[in-house]
């Protein structure tokens, strides 16, 4: 099979994760290249362009859209321009890879999702997790029984936010703890599970000047007695973990969100035949720059023609838990998504 070209991207905006983690990243891809930059700072265009060796840098996102050899374009901006600027770039024929959340809403993920079939382009919610080959092997555990039948996921994912000049504490913007990180627990919960919860309830503890929520519990019912207990901190020391508990065993993975590109990443399989941990089993799984596979798998599916492998439906499906869930702080009461 002849392998698939590399697709021409175009980056509208030069914010942090994008400096630090999906610019960096395309320089492993083997179907991506980086060939535009756009930021409202031309001259910041033109630094972040010099600095990763990317031949045209814009000073206004649309004239980067109006660049026709550009195919594909990924959006790291503030929460609350994911939607606009997702649906001008479909308007202007690119595939969408977008940051997380793509929306702050079902409705919009789902006017996203019409713009997408409207304009035949792919769109994507940029949840790298599952293309790390250490996701990749939890999922090939549980699905052949090595922990018996999976009934409980409990995830924690902090970390520490000054409220200096930063978009994730304004509430225009779209910030906030859940909307910022609380999507991961359900993406992995999701995938495990094979399914969406059927209703869902949050406990949050609100900043008191910003009013973003800063610390969020969260449980979710997917029924049949299987259960995600996540929690989620802007405001804590940072830390994060994924145990999935079965019938026959559990699994902790240590890294489960940011592992290092350049660091293995351990996997611990217990059978609990006791509590001292006497059958743990340690698995090393390699490195892996888990942006650049995610680059890798969306180009291949674009030169390919076909949809991705988790496409704008799975972004629709997790707004909708996190509207059930801000819907929860209001009512108290268990949502349904």
């Amino acid at each position: 099979m002849t392998s698939p070209r590399a697709i021409r991207w175009g980056v509208l905006g030069a914010a942090r994760i994008a400096i630090r983690s999906v610019l960096p990243a395309f320089a492993s891809t083997r179907h991506a290249q980086a060939v535009a930059i756009a930021a409202r700072d031309p001259e910041r265009a033109r630094a972040v362009a010099a600095q990763f060796g990317i031949a045209h840098a814009y000073g206004s996102y649309d004239d980067l859209l109006a660049n026709a050899s550009i195919e594909a374009v990924y959006i790291p901006l503030a929460n609350d321009l994911h939607l606009p600027w997702t649906l001008r770039a479909l308007e202007a024929g690119k595939h969408v890879l977008c940051e997380k959340p793509i929306a702050l809403s079902a409705e919009q993920a789902q006017a996203i999702a019409a713009a997408s079939r409207r304009c035949a382009r792919q769109v994507a919610e940029a949840y790298m997790i599952r293309f790390h080959p250490q996701w990749q092997r939890v999922r090939a555990l549980v699905v052949s029984g090595r922990l018996g039948e999976i009934h409980a996921l409990h995830s924690w994912f902090a970390y520490d936010n000054p409220p200096e000049a930063n978009l994730r504490n304004s509430l225009a913007h779209g910030g906030g703890g859940l909307y910022d990180i609380g999507g991961y627990a359900l993406v992995v919960a999701r995938w495990l599970f094979g399914s969406s919860p059927q209703r869902v309830i949050g406990l949050f503890e609100r900043d008191p000047i910003y009013r973003v929520d800063r610390f969020t519990s969260a449980m979710a019912d997917f029924s049949a007695g299987r259960q995600l207990v996540f929690g989620v901190s802007a405001g804590l020391a940072r830390a994060q973990s994924v145990v999935v508990y079965g019938t026959r065993g559990r699994l902790m993975v240590e890294t489960p969100f940011n592992p290092a590109a350049d660091r293995p990443t351990r996997l611990l399989i217990d059978d609990c035949r006791d509590l001292y941990g006497s059958g743990v089993e340690a698995e090393t799984v390699p490195a892996a720059d888990q942006y650049a596979l995610q680059l890798d798998a969306f180009s291949e599916a674009i030169a390919q023609g076909r949809a991705p492998s988790f496409g704008i439906d799975d972004a629709v499906a997790n707004a909708r838990c996190l509207d059930a869930l801000f819907r929860s702080e209001r009512s108290g009461c268990w949502e349904s998504p």
